[in-house]
């Protein structure tokens, strides 16, 4: 998967600007899918990811994770976060597999915030 990872300043501000425009629907591996709140499952064939954003922990590699944001072919919009490498979140759950899948779609912050 060709992304091209960009720093924001924290994980924080961008989950922020999600909640503030209704976006901050959580992705999470479910049954070899992924499931938001709405209880809908999607295929990697339903999603596209639509940005890429990248951080690594200045003192403990640990602190390092990545913020898939992420659009339904319905219009949900949404994100999935992991840690990087070892550290990631998911053991064998399909995750990794899951997220390779999905059409890698980059827009422009401005496109995705409206800043």
């Amino acid at each position: 998967m060709q992304t091209r990872p960009t720093q924001m300043t924290t994980v924080s501000s961008i989950l922020e600007k999600l909640r503030v425009r209704k976006q901050d629907n959580e992705f999470i591996i479910k049954d070899g899918q992924f499931t938001t709140t709405n209880g809908k499952m999607y295929s990697p064939d339903d999603l596209k990811i639509i940005r890429t954003f990248r951080f690594e922990g200045e003192s403990d590699p640990s602190d390092s994770s990545i913020i898939y944001l992420i659009e339904a072919n319905d219009g949900l919009v949404g994100y999935s976060m992991d840690a990087y490498g070892v550290y990631s979140n998911h053991d064998d759950d399909g995750y990794d597999d899951f997220i390779r899948k999905i059409p890698v779609e980059e827009r422009e912050e401005q496109e995705i915030f409206g800043s």
